[in-house]
């Protein structure tokens, strides 16, 4: 990937620092979105803002439903918007994208934004959170899910006229863990989204098998096999359950490379989102993500 990246997050109960670097070029056309960029865009950013922690009571909350349109489909997409109305207009934005995988869910965001929003300050903060399709509590339709297809979920999720984030578009910071990073950052090369800054929160480019045993025509075939028995009916469902949806799996997936502390790891947690995995269609985005057909780019050198 031609671009450069960086970011740095750092936290405490009296600072909260972002620190964004990132160039970006353009394609030469865009035929979904001519209007977009016309030359390259360099979009740098460091905020440092120092506060202290205030738990404010008029920190607002609320979860909603938005209807996506993608190819002939109706999409129920679930979100969650996070902000303190008290102090007017929020002045920076913030579109929270959790990590694409069986577990993903808004809930990795939630204690994050709410920590941000309650803190005194001069900036007022809001958030929103979206789940994405085939993942969360959101729709699971049987689509041929793609990194395409997730990075124009993303871009109608910021553009599209009844987005409940379109009129934020201008200024908005995105913030993406794993997949989610690297296919903003993806979009943003493209000319398609035009944030301000984005947050990479560890950001990854390969799915579990590709990275493990690479991409060659033979363990492609492979993976194309896997992931229509993963979709099959049936035999589907009983393979899905051995490799994913089961709650030692889940465990120790947390506890091996997400939580550094594995006491955040709690019962609750995995029988949350034990529950997720089972919900109707939750097979059809893990075989694309494990098969790496999410992949944003197919090599490291395109990455970094």
């Amino acid at each position: 990937m031609s671009s450069i990246v960086s970011s740095t997050i750092s936290s405490s109960a009296s600072s909260l620092c972002f620190n964004f670097s990132t160039k970006i070029r353009p394609l030469p056309t865009l035929s979904r979105f001519p209007n977009l960029y016309t030359k390259s865009l360099t979009v740098a950013a460091s905020t440092v803002v120092d506060y202290s922690t205030d738990n404010k009571s008029s920190i607002s909350s609320k979860t909603s439903n938005w209807q996506w349109k993608f190819r002939d489909n109706s999409i129920k997409i679930h979100y969650e918007e996070h902000g303190d109305d008290s102090n007017g207009p929020p002045s920076k934005n913030i579109l929270m994208m959790p990590t694409i995988s069986d577990v993903s869910t808004v809930e990795e965001w939630r204690l994050v934004a709410k920590d941000i929003i309650q803190r005194s300050g001069n900036v007022n903060w809001r958030a929103t959170i979206v789940d994405w399709p085939g993942l969360g509590y959101s729709d699971r339709p049987k689509l041929d899910y793609n990194a395409d297809v997730m990075e124009s979920f993303l871009v109608d999720f910021i553009l599209a006229p009844n987005s409940p984030i379109s009129s934020m578009a201008e200024d908005l910071v995105i913030v993406g863990g794993g997949h989610a990073a690297t296919i903003a950052v993806r979009a943003a090369k493209k000319g398609l989204v035009k944030p301000t800054a984005i947050a990479a929160v560890a950001p990854t480019w390969s799915g579990p098998l590709p990275i493990v045993f690479g991409r060659d025509s033979k363990t492609e075939s492979r993976y194309e096999l896997l992931r229509e028995t993963l979709r099959a009916p049936a035999v589907g469902w009983m393979m899905y359950n051995v490799l994913v949806s089961n709650k030692k799996s889940i465990q120790s997936q947390y506890k091996s490379h997400v939580y550094a502390d594995s006491t955040n790891v709690t019962p609750a947690m995995i029988e949350n989102r034990y529950e997720l995995t089972k919900q109707k269609g939750a097979r059809y985005v893990p075989a694309a993500f494990l098969t790496g057909l999410l992949d944003p780019v197919k090599t490291r050198e395109e990455f970094v």
